[in-house]
């Protein structure tokens, strides 16, 4: 008998790291386990911006988005799991992904 049965995929009506987030029933211990969320698809659009020694990821979020909470989308894009490393130490130019384009593997 399979221990991991009637996967789901939760969706959400907004952008969302979370987003699909698949789920299965465990049948030994009868409890949920949540799995891995996707990546965001690099068949997205996107914007090349030129990387300042000031740059920040929730500021690029805030000029590009005008919400510096969604500095995971860039990091995602390009990425990027360190939201705090230096940009100018890494990168030379970095991709903005279209909000409106976002789509995940």
């Amino acid at each position: 008998m399979e221990v991991l049965t009637d996967k789901s995929i939760k969706t959400y009506d907004y952008t969302s790291r979370y987003a699909p987030f698949p789920f299965y029933f465990n049948n030994e211990d009868n409890k949920y386990v949540y799995g891995l969320t996707s990546q965001l698809s690099l068949n997205t659009e996107y914007t090349i911006h030129m990387v300042k020694d000031t740059d920040t990821l929730d500021y690029l979020a805030y000029y590009y988005y005008g919400r510096p909470d969604l500095f995971w989308v860039i990091a995602d894009f390009n990425r990027i799991q360190d939201p705090y490393i230096k940009l100018s130490d890494k990168f030379n130019f970095i991709y903005i992904p279209s909000l409106s384009g976002v789509r995940y593997i």
